[in-house]
């Protein structure tokens, strides 16, 4: 018997030529929620742009928001 082969998803690869992501889209890629993601938009700690009436995450500024949560110092709790 043959076994089905396993679809590649968006998700799992995302496309290197989209410049411009859905704030939908960013919160896919980062495993986050929609609103956490529109909340971190909001208040600037991920980069976004307007694009018309469009709001709109430059791919390259998820990587950029990783690293800058990698390098931030941990809170006590």
């Amino acid at each position: 018997m043959v076994e089905p082969q396993a679809t590649v998803t968006p998700l799992d690869s995302p496309d290197p030529s989209v410049v411009l992501l859905t704030v939908e889209e960013a919160a896919r890629r980062l495993r986050i929620g929609r609103t956490t993601c529109f909340r971190l938009v909001l208040a600037g700690e991920i980069e976004s742009v307007t694009v018309g009436r469009l709001r709109r995450v430059p791919a390259d500024a998820l990587p950029a928001y990783v690293a800058k949560l990698r390098h931030r110092p941990a809170h006590a709790a």
